[in-house]
Protein backbone atom coordinates (compact mmCIF):
# COMPACT_ATOMS: atom_id res chain seq x y z
CA UNK A 1 0.00 0.00 0.00
CA UNK A 2 1.34 3.45 -0.93
CA UNK A 3 2.36 5.86 1.83
CA UNK A 4 2.41 9.60 1.32
CA UNK A 5 5.91 10.85 2.07
CA UNK A 6 7.83 14.00 1.31
CA UNK A 7 10.91 15.89 2.36
CA UNK A 8 12.66 19.03 1.26
CA UNK A 9 16.00 18.34 2.97
CA UNK A 10 17.80 15.17 4.00
CA UNK A 11 14.89 13.94 6.15
CA UNK A 12 11.90 12.14 4.65
CA UNK A 13 8.58 12.49 6.47
CA UNK A 14 5.46 10.38 6.41
CA UNK A 15 1.88 11.40 6.95
CA UNK A 16 -0.35 9.98 9.70
CA UNK A 17 -4.10 10.66 9.69
CA UNK A 18 -7.01 9.85 11.97
CA UNK A 19 -10.57 10.87 11.12
CA UNK A 20 -13.56 11.70 13.30
CA UNK A 21 -16.68 11.55 11.15
CA UNK A 22 -19.92 12.99 12.53
CA UNK A 23 -23.01 11.46 10.94
CA UNK A 24 -26.60 12.50 11.58
CA UNK A 25 -28.87 9.50 12.07
CA UNK A 26 -32.05 9.54 9.98
CA UNK A 27 -34.51 9.23 12.85
CA UNK A 28 -37.91 10.90 12.63
CA UNK A 29 -37.39 12.82 15.87
CA UNK A 30 -34.49 14.24 17.83
CA UNK A 31 -32.35 12.46 20.39
CA UNK A 32 -34.04 13.55 23.62
CA UNK A 33 -37.41 15.02 22.61
CA UNK A 34 -40.26 14.65 20.12
CA UNK A 35 -39.20 17.53 17.84
CA UNK A 36 -38.87 16.62 14.17
CA UNK A 37 -35.46 15.68 12.82
CA UNK A 38 -36.10 17.46 9.55
CA UNK A 39 -33.90 19.53 7.26
CA UNK A 40 -35.20 22.67 5.54
CA UNK A 41 -37.85 23.81 8.04
CA UNK A 42 -38.14 27.49 8.89
CA UNK A 43 -35.54 28.53 11.44
CA UNK A 44 -36.26 27.65 15.07
CA UNK A 45 -39.55 25.86 14.38
CA UNK A 46 -38.43 22.30 15.28
CA UNK A 47 -37.63 23.25 18.88
CA UNK A 48 -39.03 22.73 22.37
CA UNK A 49 -37.97 23.42 25.98
CA UNK A 50 -35.89 20.22 26.01
CA UNK A 51 -33.72 20.88 22.95
CA UNK A 52 -33.50 24.58 23.87
CA UNK A 53 -32.09 23.61 27.26
CA UNK A 54 -34.64 25.45 29.36
CA UNK A 55 -34.51 24.94 33.16
CA UNK A 56 -36.38 22.02 34.73
CA UNK A 57 -36.80 19.85 31.63
CA UNK A 58 -35.89 16.15 31.49
CA UNK A 59 -34.76 14.28 28.35
CA UNK A 60 -36.38 11.09 27.06
CA UNK A 61 -34.12 8.78 25.06
CA UNK A 62 -34.86 8.00 21.38
CA UNK A 63 -34.63 4.21 21.13
CA UNK A 64 -34.45 4.27 17.33
CA UNK A 65 -31.20 6.22 17.63
CA UNK A 66 -29.86 3.52 19.94
CA UNK A 67 -30.88 0.83 17.47
CA UNK A 68 -29.26 2.59 14.53
CA UNK A 69 -26.09 3.10 16.56
CA UNK A 70 -25.87 -0.62 17.42
CA UNK A 71 -26.59 -1.53 13.79
CA UNK A 72 -23.81 0.82 12.65
CA UNK A 73 -21.48 -0.90 15.09
CA UNK A 74 -22.26 -4.27 13.52
CA UNK A 75 -21.81 -2.84 10.00
CA UNK A 76 -18.38 -1.53 11.04
CA UNK A 77 -17.36 -4.82 12.66
CA UNK A 78 -17.47 -3.24 16.13
CA UNK A 79 -18.35 -4.80 19.47
CA UNK A 80 -21.46 -3.53 21.24
CA UNK A 81 -20.69 -3.52 24.98
CA UNK A 82 -23.26 -4.47 27.58
CA UNK A 83 -22.93 -1.07 29.24
CA UNK A 84 -22.86 2.48 27.85
CA UNK A 85 -23.40 5.77 29.65
CA UNK A 86 -23.99 9.44 28.89
CA UNK A 87 -21.65 12.28 29.79
CA UNK A 88 -21.88 16.03 29.72
CA UNK A 89 -19.19 17.76 27.68
CA UNK A 90 -19.19 21.27 29.08
CA UNK A 91 -18.40 24.26 26.90
CA UNK A 92 -20.01 27.58 26.12
CA UNK A 93 -20.82 28.51 22.55
CA UNK A 94 -23.88 30.34 21.22
CA UNK A 95 -25.16 27.38 19.17
CA UNK A 96 -24.98 25.05 22.22
CA UNK A 97 -28.17 25.94 24.14
CA UNK A 98 -27.53 23.82 27.24
CA UNK A 99 -23.88 24.92 27.52
CA UNK A 100 -23.01 21.23 27.48
CA UNK A 101 -23.27 18.50 24.87
CA UNK A 102 -24.58 15.06 25.74
CA UNK A 103 -22.05 12.50 24.50
CA UNK A 104 -20.25 9.31 25.55
CA UNK A 105 -16.74 9.60 26.97
CA UNK A 106 -15.39 6.41 28.53
CA UNK A 107 -18.25 3.93 27.95
CA UNK A 108 -19.37 4.36 24.31
CA UNK A 109 -22.09 2.40 22.54
CA UNK A 110 -19.70 0.59 20.16
CA UNK A 111 -15.96 -0.07 20.20
CA UNK A 112 -13.15 -1.67 18.24
CA UNK A 113 -14.13 -2.31 14.63
CA UNK A 114 -12.70 -1.80 11.14
CA UNK A 115 -13.62 -0.77 7.61
CA UNK A 116 -12.23 -2.67 4.62
CA UNK A 117 -12.17 -0.79 1.31
CA UNK A 118 -10.29 -0.39 -1.95
CA UNK A 119 -7.46 2.13 -2.20
CA UNK A 120 -4.48 2.30 -4.53
CA UNK A 121 -5.74 -0.79 -6.34
CA UNK A 122 -5.80 -3.06 -3.29
CA UNK A 123 -8.05 -3.83 -0.32
CA UNK A 124 -6.94 -2.02 2.83
CA UNK A 125 -8.27 -1.85 6.36
CA UNK A 126 -8.71 1.09 8.73
CA UNK A 127 -9.41 0.30 12.38
CA UNK A 128 -12.34 1.94 14.12
CA UNK A 129 -11.66 3.02 17.70
CA UNK A 130 -15.31 3.67 18.50
CA UNK A 131 -18.63 4.84 17.12
CA UNK A 132 -20.40 6.69 19.90
CA UNK A 133 -23.73 8.47 20.11
CA UNK A 134 -24.11 12.14 20.96
CA UNK A 135 -26.29 15.10 20.07
CA UNK A 136 -25.80 17.76 17.43
CA UNK A 137 -25.81 21.47 18.21
CA UNK A 138 -27.49 24.40 16.47
CA UNK A 139 -26.13 26.27 13.49
CA UNK A 140 -24.76 29.80 13.47
CA UNK A 141 -25.31 32.22 10.59
CA UNK A 142 -23.20 35.33 10.14
CA UNK A 143 -24.48 38.28 8.14
CA UNK A 144 -23.07 41.73 7.34
CA UNK A 145 -23.82 43.37 10.68
CA UNK A 146 -25.36 40.66 12.87
CA UNK A 147 -25.41 36.91 13.55
CA UNK A 148 -28.24 34.46 14.10
CA UNK A 149 -28.69 30.91 15.37
CA UNK A 150 -31.04 28.20 14.14
CA UNK A 151 -31.65 25.59 16.85
CA UNK A 152 -33.57 23.18 14.58
CA UNK A 153 -30.46 20.96 14.44
CA UNK A 154 -29.83 21.07 18.21
CA UNK A 155 -30.50 17.65 19.72
CA UNK A 156 -30.43 15.69 16.43
CA UNK A 157 -28.81 12.27 17.07
CA UNK A 158 -25.23 12.33 15.89
CA UNK A 159 -22.91 9.35 15.55
CA UNK A 160 -19.19 10.09 15.90
CA UNK A 161 -17.07 7.45 14.16
CA UNK A 162 -13.42 7.66 15.23
CA UNK A 163 -10.62 5.85 13.40
CA UNK A 164 -7.22 4.82 14.66
CA UNK A 165 -4.33 6.71 12.99
CA UNK A 166 -4.15 4.13 10.18
CA UNK A 167 -4.54 6.45 7.20
CA UNK A 168 -1.36 7.57 5.47
CA UNK A 169 -2.36 9.64 2.44
CA UNK A 170 -4.95 12.17 1.32
CA UNK A 171 -6.21 9.73 -1.31
CA UNK A 172 -6.62 6.94 1.24
CA UNK A 173 -8.62 9.30 3.49
CA UNK A 174 -10.84 10.15 0.52
CA UNK A 175 -11.38 6.45 -0.30
CA UNK A 176 -12.15 5.62 3.34
CA UNK A 177 -14.76 8.37 3.63
CA UNK A 178 -16.52 7.27 0.46
CA UNK A 179 -16.50 3.65 1.65
CA UNK A 180 -17.87 4.67 5.06
CA UNK A 181 -20.61 6.75 3.42
CA UNK A 182 -21.61 3.78 1.25
CA UNK A 183 -21.78 1.47 4.25
CA UNK A 184 -23.98 3.86 6.22
CA UNK A 185 -26.29 4.35 3.23
CA UNK A 186 -26.53 0.57 2.69
CA UNK A 187 -27.45 0.13 6.34
CA UNK A 188 -30.07 2.93 6.04
CA UNK A 189 -28.81 4.53 9.25
CA UNK A 190 -28.15 7.92 7.64
CA UNK A 191 -29.00 9.67 4.38
CA UNK A 192 -25.41 11.05 4.34
CA UNK A 193 -26.39 14.18 2.40
CA UNK A 194 -23.33 16.39 2.78
CA UNK A 195 -25.10 19.44 1.35
CA UNK A 196 -27.50 19.20 4.30
CA UNK A 197 -24.67 18.86 6.80
CA UNK A 198 -25.52 15.23 7.57
CA UNK A 199 -21.85 14.22 7.31
CA UNK A 200 -19.04 16.35 8.73
CA UNK A 201 -15.49 15.41 9.50
CA UNK A 202 -12.63 16.46 11.78
CA UNK A 203 -9.20 15.54 10.42
CA UNK A 204 -6.30 14.80 12.78
CA UNK A 205 -2.95 15.11 11.00
CA UNK A 206 0.62 14.60 12.14
CA UNK A 207 3.96 13.98 10.44
CA UNK A 208 6.97 12.02 11.58
CA UNK A 209 10.33 10.99 10.16
CA UNK A 210 9.89 7.92 8.02
CA UNK A 211 10.40 4.79 10.11
CA UNK A 212 9.72 6.49 13.45
CA UNK A 213 7.05 4.81 15.58
CA UNK A 214 6.19 7.75 17.81
CA UNK A 215 3.49 10.03 16.43
CA UNK A 216 4.20 13.67 15.74
CA UNK A 217 2.31 16.64 17.17
CA UNK A 218 -1.36 16.40 16.20
CA UNK A 219 -3.10 19.17 14.31
CA UNK A 220 -6.89 19.03 13.97
CA UNK A 221 -8.82 20.53 11.06
CA UNK A 222 -12.42 21.03 12.18
CA UNK A 223 -15.84 20.61 10.57
CA UNK A 224 -14.92 19.66 7.03
CA UNK A 225 -18.07 19.02 4.95
CA UNK A 226 -16.65 17.94 1.60
CA UNK A 227 -14.62 14.81 0.89
CA UNK A 228 -12.75 16.51 -1.94
CA UNK A 229 -12.09 19.47 0.37
CA UNK A 230 -10.70 17.09 2.98
CA UNK A 231 -8.35 15.64 0.38
CA UNK A 232 -7.11 19.10 -0.57
CA UNK A 233 -6.76 20.18 3.07
CA UNK A 234 -4.68 17.11 3.95
CA UNK A 235 -2.39 17.65 0.98
CA UNK A 236 -1.82 21.29 1.97
CA UNK A 237 -1.38 20.61 5.69
CA UNK A 238 1.12 17.81 5.10
CA UNK A 239 3.30 20.12 3.05
CA UNK A 240 2.92 22.95 5.59
CA UNK A 241 3.96 20.82 8.56
CA UNK A 242 6.98 19.38 6.77
CA UNK A 243 8.10 22.86 5.74
CA UNK A 244 7.87 24.03 9.37
CA UNK A 245 10.05 21.14 10.54
CA UNK A 246 12.54 21.49 7.69
CA UNK A 247 13.06 25.13 8.63
CA UNK A 248 13.82 24.19 12.23
CA UNK A 249 10.41 25.19 13.57
CA UNK A 250 8.20 23.38 16.08
CA UNK A 251 4.68 22.11 15.54
CA UNK A 252 2.13 22.64 18.31
CA UNK A 253 -1.08 20.77 19.04
CA UNK A 254 -3.76 23.07 17.68
CA UNK A 255 -7.06 23.34 15.86
CA UNK A 256 -7.02 24.84 12.37
CA UNK A 257 -9.68 25.57 9.80
CA UNK A 258 -9.57 24.97 6.06
CA UNK A 259 -10.18 27.87 3.69
CA UNK A 260 -11.12 26.12 0.45
CA UNK A 261 -11.14 29.31 -1.62
CA UNK A 262 -7.65 30.30 -0.51
CA UNK A 263 -6.42 26.70 -0.48
CA UNK A 264 -4.83 26.86 2.96
CA UNK A 265 -5.37 26.21 6.67
CA UNK A 266 -5.09 28.84 9.40
CA UNK A 267 -4.94 28.52 13.16
CA UNK A 268 -8.11 28.83 15.26
CA UNK A 269 -6.91 27.91 18.76
CA UNK A 270 -4.56 25.64 20.65
CA UNK A 271 -6.09 22.20 21.03
CA UNK A 272 -8.14 21.46 24.12
CA UNK A 273 -7.67 18.26 26.13
CA UNK A 274 -10.47 16.19 27.66
CA UNK A 275 -10.10 17.82 31.08
CA UNK A 276 -10.83 21.22 29.53
CA UNK A 277 -14.40 20.09 28.93
CA UNK A 278 -14.98 18.99 32.55
CA UNK A 279 -16.74 15.78 31.54
CA UNK A 280 -18.99 14.15 34.11
CA UNK A 281 -21.79 11.52 33.92
CA UNK A 282 -25.19 12.98 33.14
CA UNK A 283 -27.35 12.71 36.27
CA UNK A 284 -30.65 12.67 34.34
CA UNK A 285 -29.94 9.70 32.06
CA UNK A 286 -29.66 6.06 32.98
CA UNK A 287 -26.87 3.97 31.41
CA UNK A 288 -27.84 1.80 28.47
CA UNK A 289 -27.58 -1.96 29.06
CA UNK A 290 -28.57 -3.73 25.82
CA UNK A 291 -29.94 -7.24 26.24
CA UNK A 292 -28.82 -10.19 24.12
CA UNK A 293 -32.33 -10.40 22.64
CA UNK A 294 -32.28 -6.70 21.71
CA UNK A 295 -28.87 -7.00 20.02
CA UNK A 296 -29.86 -10.21 18.24
CA UNK A 297 -32.90 -8.52 16.69
CA UNK A 298 -30.75 -5.62 15.50
CA UNK A 299 -28.09 -7.91 14.08
CA UNK A 300 -30.73 -9.32 11.72
CA UNK A 301 -30.73 -5.93 9.98
CA UNK A 302 -27.08 -6.23 8.93
CA UNK A 303 -26.93 -6.04 5.13
CA UNK A 304 -24.33 -7.12 2.59
CA UNK A 305 -21.59 -4.48 2.63
CA UNK A 306 -20.66 -2.59 -0.54
CA UNK A 307 -17.21 -4.17 -0.94
CA UNK A 308 -18.64 -7.66 -0.35
CA UNK A 309 -21.34 -6.98 -2.91
CA UNK A 310 -18.83 -5.80 -5.48
CA UNK A 311 -16.64 -8.87 -5.09
CA UNK A 312 -19.66 -11.17 -5.25
CA UNK A 313 -20.99 -9.49 -8.40
CA UNK A 314 -17.64 -9.76 -10.17
CA UNK A 315 -17.40 -13.44 -9.25
CA UNK A 316 -21.04 -14.43 -9.78
CA UNK A 317 -21.84 -12.47 -12.95
CA UNK A 318 -18.35 -12.24 -14.49
CA UNK A 319 -18.74 -8.49 -15.00
CA UNK A 320 -15.84 -6.00 -14.99
CA UNK A 321 -14.86 -4.28 -11.74
CA UNK A 322 -15.89 -0.94 -13.25
CA UNK A 323 -19.44 -2.18 -13.83
CA UNK A 324 -19.65 -3.57 -10.30
CA UNK A 325 -18.45 -0.20 -8.98
CA UNK A 326 -21.42 1.48 -10.67
CA UNK A 327 -23.86 -0.98 -9.10
CA UNK A 328 -22.29 -0.53 -5.66
CA UNK A 329 -22.53 3.27 -5.90
CA UNK A 330 -26.13 3.01 -7.13
CA UNK A 331 -27.70 0.22 -5.03
CA UNK A 332 -31.14 0.42 -6.69
CA UNK A 333 -29.54 0.10 -10.11
CA UNK A 334 -27.55 -2.85 -8.77
CA UNK A 335 -30.73 -4.51 -7.50
CA UNK A 336 -32.31 -3.99 -10.91
CA UNK A 337 -29.32 -5.54 -12.68
CA UNK A 338 -29.37 -8.62 -10.44
CA UNK A 339 -33.04 -9.19 -11.21
CA UNK A 340 -32.49 -8.62 -14.94
CA UNK A 341 -29.55 -11.05 -15.03
CA UNK A 342 -31.53 -13.98 -13.59
CA UNK A 343 -31.44 -16.88 -16.04
CA UNK A 344 -29.49 -14.89 -18.67
CA UNK A 345 -26.28 -16.50 -19.87
CA UNK A 346 -24.48 -13.29 -20.83
CA UNK A 347 -24.64 -11.24 -17.60
CA UNK A 348 -21.97 -8.88 -18.89
CA UNK A 349 -24.26 -7.83 -21.74
CA UNK A 350 -27.09 -7.27 -19.25
CA UNK A 351 -24.77 -5.04 -17.19
CA UNK A 352 -23.88 -3.03 -20.30
CA UNK A 353 -27.54 -2.48 -21.14
CA UNK A 354 -28.39 -1.41 -17.60
CA UNK A 355 -25.43 0.97 -17.30
CA UNK A 356 -25.11 2.36 -20.83
CA UNK A 357 -28.75 2.37 -21.93
CA UNK A 358 -31.12 2.20 -19.00
CA UNK A 359 -29.16 4.53 -16.72
CA UNK A 360 -28.76 7.12 -19.48
CA UNK A 361 -32.46 6.93 -20.32
CA UNK A 362 -33.41 7.39 -16.66
CA UNK A 363 -31.31 10.54 -16.43
CA UNK A 364 -32.55 11.86 -19.77
CA UNK A 365 -36.22 11.34 -18.91
CA UNK A 366 -36.05 12.16 -15.21
CA UNK A 367 -37.60 8.76 -14.46
CA UNK A 368 -36.78 6.68 -11.40
CA UNK A 369 -36.33 2.92 -11.38
CA UNK A 370 -39.60 2.63 -9.47
CA UNK A 371 -41.30 4.50 -12.30
CA UNK A 372 -40.24 2.13 -15.08
CA UNK A 373 -43.05 0.59 -17.13
CA UNK A 374 -41.27 -2.71 -17.73
CA UNK A 375 -39.83 -5.31 -15.39
CA UNK A 376 -36.11 -6.17 -15.07
CA UNK A 377 -36.84 -9.45 -16.85
CA UNK A 378 -37.53 -7.46 -20.04
CA UNK A 379 -33.87 -6.39 -20.18
CA UNK A 380 -32.81 -10.01 -19.86
CA UNK A 381 -35.26 -10.96 -22.60
CA UNK A 382 -33.85 -8.27 -24.88
CA UNK A 383 -30.30 -9.50 -24.34
CA UNK A 384 -31.33 -13.09 -25.08
CA UNK A 385 -32.99 -11.97 -28.34
CA UNK A 386 -29.75 -10.29 -29.46
CA UNK A 387 -27.59 -13.21 -28.33
CA UNK A 388 -29.89 -15.66 -30.11
CA UNK A 389 -29.68 -13.77 -33.40
CA UNK A 390 -33.35 -12.82 -33.38
CA UNK A 391 -32.53 -9.11 -33.70
CA UNK A 392 -29.39 -7.05 -34.27
CA UNK A 393 -27.87 -4.70 -31.70
CA UNK A 394 -29.13 -1.74 -33.71
CA UNK A 395 -32.70 -3.05 -33.77
CA UNK A 396 -32.38 -3.86 -30.06
CA UNK A 397 -31.83 -0.17 -29.37
CA UNK A 398 -35.02 0.67 -31.25
CA UNK A 399 -36.88 -2.02 -29.30
CA UNK A 400 -35.50 -0.71 -26.02
CA UNK A 401 -36.65 2.85 -26.76
CA UNK A 402 -40.16 1.61 -27.51
CA UNK A 403 -40.11 -0.63 -24.45
CA UNK A 404 -39.10 2.32 -22.25
CA UNK A 405 -41.93 4.42 -23.67
CA UNK A 406 -44.75 1.87 -23.70
CA UNK A 407 -43.76 -0.94 -21.35
CA UNK A 408 -44.58 -3.55 -24.03
CA UNK A 409 -42.37 -6.66 -23.95
CA UNK A 410 -39.45 -6.87 -26.43
CA UNK A 411 -40.85 -9.89 -28.26
CA UNK A 412 -44.26 -8.26 -28.75
CA UNK A 413 -42.59 -5.10 -30.11
CA UNK A 414 -40.50 -7.13 -32.55
CA UNK A 415 -43.48 -9.07 -33.83
CA UNK A 416 -45.81 -6.08 -34.11
CA UNK A 417 -43.24 -3.97 -35.95
CA UNK A 418 -41.74 -6.76 -38.05
CA UNK A 419 -38.25 -6.18 -36.66
CA UNK A 420 -36.97 -9.76 -36.66
CA UNK A 421 -33.44 -10.12 -37.93
CA UNK A 422 -33.10 -11.38 -41.52
CA UNK A 423 -30.96 -14.53 -41.61
CA UNK A 424 -32.25 -15.96 -44.89
CA UNK A 425 -29.20 -16.47 -47.12
CA UNK A 426 -31.04 -15.74 -50.38
CA UNK A 427 -32.43 -12.45 -49.11
CA UNK A 428 -29.12 -11.40 -47.57
CA UNK A 429 -27.28 -12.22 -50.78
CA UNK A 430 -29.69 -9.98 -52.70
CA UNK A 431 -28.93 -7.11 -50.31
CA UNK A 432 -25.18 -7.69 -50.72
CA UNK A 433 -25.34 -7.80 -54.52
CA UNK A 434 -27.26 -4.53 -54.55
CA UNK A 435 -24.66 -2.80 -52.35
CA UNK A 436 -21.68 -4.24 -54.28
CA UNK A 437 -23.13 -3.03 -57.57
CA UNK A 438 -23.70 0.46 -56.14
CA UNK A 439 -20.22 0.86 -54.62
CA UNK A 440 -17.55 -0.27 -57.11
CA UNK A 441 -14.87 2.01 -55.63
CA UNK A 442 -15.20 0.39 -52.21
CA UNK A 443 -15.13 -3.05 -53.81
CA UNK A 444 -11.84 -2.14 -55.53
CA UNK A 445 -10.45 -0.76 -52.25
CA UNK A 446 -11.17 -4.03 -50.47
CA UNK A 447 -9.60 -6.07 -53.25
CA UNK A 448 -6.55 -3.79 -52.98
CA UNK A 449 -6.15 -4.86 -49.35
CA UNK A 450 -8.09 -2.15 -47.52
CA UNK A 451 -10.12 -4.10 -44.93
CA UNK A 452 -11.94 -0.96 -43.77
CA UNK A 453 -13.80 -1.00 -47.08
CA UNK A 454 -15.55 -4.20 -46.04
CA UNK A 455 -16.93 -2.52 -42.93
CA UNK A 456 -18.26 0.29 -45.10
CA UNK A 457 -20.01 -2.19 -47.36
CA UNK A 458 -21.43 -4.02 -44.34
CA UNK A 459 -22.83 -0.74 -43.09
CA UNK A 460 -24.47 -0.12 -46.44
CA UNK A 461 -26.11 -3.56 -46.37
CA UNK A 462 -27.44 -2.85 -42.85
CA UNK A 463 -28.80 0.44 -44.17
CA UNK A 464 -30.50 -1.20 -47.14
CA UNK A 465 -32.01 -3.85 -44.86
CA UNK A 466 -33.10 -1.17 -42.36
CA UNK A 467 -30.93 -2.78 -39.70
CA UNK A 468 -32.56 -6.20 -39.98
CA UNK A 469 -29.75 -8.09 -41.71
CA UNK A 470 -27.72 -10.54 -39.65
CA UNK A 471 -24.39 -8.66 -39.48
CA UNK A 472 -22.19 -11.73 -39.12
CA UNK A 473 -23.78 -13.46 -42.10
CA UNK A 474 -23.51 -10.23 -44.12
CA UNK A 475 -19.78 -10.02 -43.40
CA UNK A 476 -19.23 -13.63 -44.41
CA UNK A 477 -21.29 -13.28 -47.63
CA UNK A 478 -19.55 -10.06 -48.70
CA UNK A 479 -16.13 -11.59 -48.12
CA UNK A 480 -17.08 -14.66 -50.20
CA UNK A 481 -18.42 -12.51 -53.04
CA UNK A 482 -15.48 -10.12 -53.18
CA UNK A 483 -12.71 -12.68 -52.73
CA UNK A 484 -14.16 -14.71 -55.59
Amino acid sequence: MAHETTGFGLMEYELVIGLETHVQLNTLTKMWCGCANEYGSDSNTNVCPICLGLPGVLPVLNETALRKTALTGFLLNCSVPGYAKWDRKNYFYPDNPKNYQLTQLDFPSTVGGYVSFESFGEIVKVRINRAHLEEDVGKSFHFADYSGIDFNRAGVPLLEIVTEPDINSAEMAYDYLNALKNILEYGAVSDCDMEKGQVRCDVNISVRPRGQLELGEKVEIKNMNSFSGIRRAITYEFKRQVEVLEKGGTLVQETRRWDDDAGLTDSMRTKEDAHDYRYFPDPDLMPHRPSDEWLSAIREGVVELPLDRKMRMVSQYKIPHESADVFVREPLLGDYFEQAAKGVENSKSVANWVINNLQAKLVESGTTIDGLKFSPAAIGELVDLVEGGKISSKIAQEVFNEMFKSGVSPLDIIESKGLSQVSDTVQLKAFCEEVVAANPASVDDFRDGKDAALNFLKGQVMKVSRGKANPKMVGDLLREMLVD
